[in-house]
């Protein structure tokens, strides 16, 4: 029967074990000394060999003839644990078995003397599982226990582990595994199994596992359907862009080319990639540029390893770091956005229709075009405040201090030709946060010095209300107006007006007269 790579490999002893040496030469020289502790607590990911140490522990700690703190592997107890035939080791999973009465079982059990071993191991994988009560039924035995009982605990969420547990156990903590180790670690395993795996295939399977050595032997097993394995086999098995066509996203998004992003994205989602992983992608090419950008001379070993020095030039100069940077956050929320949907492709599309931005959209998409430019309505906007008399009710113009103008019905299509000014204004400041700002619902109203955005949704008020983005609205609206103006953000309708303004109503009717210095 075919057993699974990363069983077939799995260490054997504490020296094959890879990146854990700060665990691994401690609990050897525990072994070898004879100070060994009645409880350990094993953290760390998934992947990074906890229950592969507390296998290889429980055996040096039954070993008739230890080696260094490694088990022989060849004594009869070291095999009998290995093949399960002594069940003086036994693993629990917690998971599966975290109620109270199976704690209370196993606490009876283990006051007996060991039938086989010198010890009596029990190793309790994924023990944060287990309930409060069954923690309780386990603390009295883990703080005393019987000079033959140790508890080998792993866990990958210790924060859900009750400190009067933490408290009695050795805790080692176990770290992801570096690129190179498990690069190193898969040229070994392709070796032994006859396949011819290509180093950019081997940095791209490491990379994929994210530190877990488990992952990336489960990756190569999967691509071991080819006798070779390049990287364009890993990318089509994993269901990956490849990177010539993540560039090409990129240079796509960041051009405000809407057509050519959704062409591309359709041709890869046809052919069977992950739309949640296309954007994945195009997030890590992004945080390469942008490491780039940052930290120059630091950037190399943080690197994603999947894209070249001169694509990542040609990137570069396409985009600001602050423009990666606000990439980075849209793309991010579009796939937390795509776990919650019942249509990825639909929300990964909209995701690159809001990254290219709403100018590129086809005219007929667009607001229709303002009556009239709206440079000339400036000397208007700077006439004096609501103090004045009024004037004439004239229903075609604008009120002095309002914008867009208020009316009974909706909107005329002028209304929003002055915001639509702002906003491409302060574009290239903005940055992605430009898009979030285009869209319905946001009204602005001039008076005196300040600009009111009234914003009928709170994620766009909250975008708005960014100290940066609500000075670049300013600059923009102060070169367009000729003088310094102050912006302040409401959350509220989009048709919300000021004190001010409701004045500025009255205003329009002919027979209403103001007195007095208010």
């Amino acid at each position: 029967m075919y057993q699974a790579l990363y069983r077939k490999y799995r260490p054997r002893s504490f020296d094959d074990v890879i990146g854990q040496e700060h665990v691994t030469e401690t609990l050897k020289r525990q072994i070898a000394n004879g100070k060994t502790s009645h409880a350990y607590l094993f953290v760390g990911t998934r992947g990074t060999g906890k229950t592969t140490c507390a296998k290889i522990l429980s055996r040096a700690l039954n070993c008739e003839h230890p080696v260094n703190g490694n088990p022989c592997n060849e004594c009869a107890a070291c095999r009998g644990i290995e093949n399960g035939t002594i069940l003086d080791v036994e693993e629990i999973d917690a998971a599966s078995n975290n109620g109270v009465d199976s704690i209370r079982a196993l606490r009876d059990e283990a006051i007996f003397s060991p039938a086989s071993a010198k010890m009596r191991v029990y190793i309790i994988d994924e023990v944060h599982m287990l309930s409060a009560s069954a923690f309780n039924a386990l603390l009295k035995i883990l703080e005393e226990p019987p000079e033959h009982l140790v508890f080998i605990l792993a866990t990958t969420e210790v924060r859900k582990i009750p400190a009067t547990i933490l408290s009695r156990c050795q805790r080692f903590s176990f770290r992801r595994l570096t690129a190179e180790d498990i690069q190193k670690r898969l040229a070994y395993v392709a070796e032994q199994e006859g396949l011819t795996l290509t180093a950019g295939a081997a940095a791209l399977l490491a990379r994929l596992a994210d530190g877990a050595m488990r992952d990336a032997l489960s990756l190569l097993d999967q691509c071991a359907s080819a006798q070779t394995i390049d990287e364009d086999k890993v990318l089509s098995t994993v269901g990956l862009s490849g990177k010539g066509e993540t560039v090409s996203l990129f240079n796509a998004v960041t051009g405000g080319d809407i057509a050519g992003a959704l062409g591309l994205f359709d041709k890869l989602y046809l052919d069977g990639k992950d739309a949640s992983l296309v954007l994945t992608e195009l997030t890590a090419l992004c945080r390469d540029i942008l490491l780039k950008k940052v930290a120059p001379k630091g950037a190399e070993p943080l690197m994603s390893g999947r894209f070249a020095a001169d694509e990542l030039a040609a990137c570069g100069s396409r985009a600001s770091a602050r423009t990666l940077l606000a990439m980075i956050d849209a793309l991010q929320a579009a796939v937390a956005g795509m776990a919650l949907s019942s249509d990825k492709r639909t929300a990964a599309e909209i995701g690159l229709v809001k990254l290219c931005g709403t100018s590129a959209l086809p005219p007929e998409a667009e607001q229709p075009a303002p009556a009239a430019p709206a440079r000339e309505a400036t000397p208007v906007r700077e006439a004096t405040p609501v103090r004045e008399a009024p004037a004439p009710a004239q229903p075609a113009a604008a009120p002095p201090e309002e914008w867009p103008a208020p009316a009974p019905s909706p909107a005329p299509a002028s209304a929003g030709a002055d915001w639509s000014a702002i906003l491409q204004g302060a574009r290239e400041l903005l940055g992605p946060d430009f898009y979030m700002l285009s869209g319905s619902g946001v009204s602005a109203a001039l008076a005196g010095d300040v600009l009111t955005l009234s914003m009928a949704d709170p994620f766009t008020a909250s975008i708005a209300e960014k100290a940066a983005n609500k000075k670049a609205l300013a600059d923009a609206a102060s070169a367009l107006l000729g003088r310094r103006v102050a912006v302040m953000v409401k959350n509220g309708p989009a048709d919300a007006r000021t004190d001010t303004n409701r004045l500025a109503d009255l205003k329009r009717f002919g027979n209403v007269t103001f007195e007095g210095g208010n």
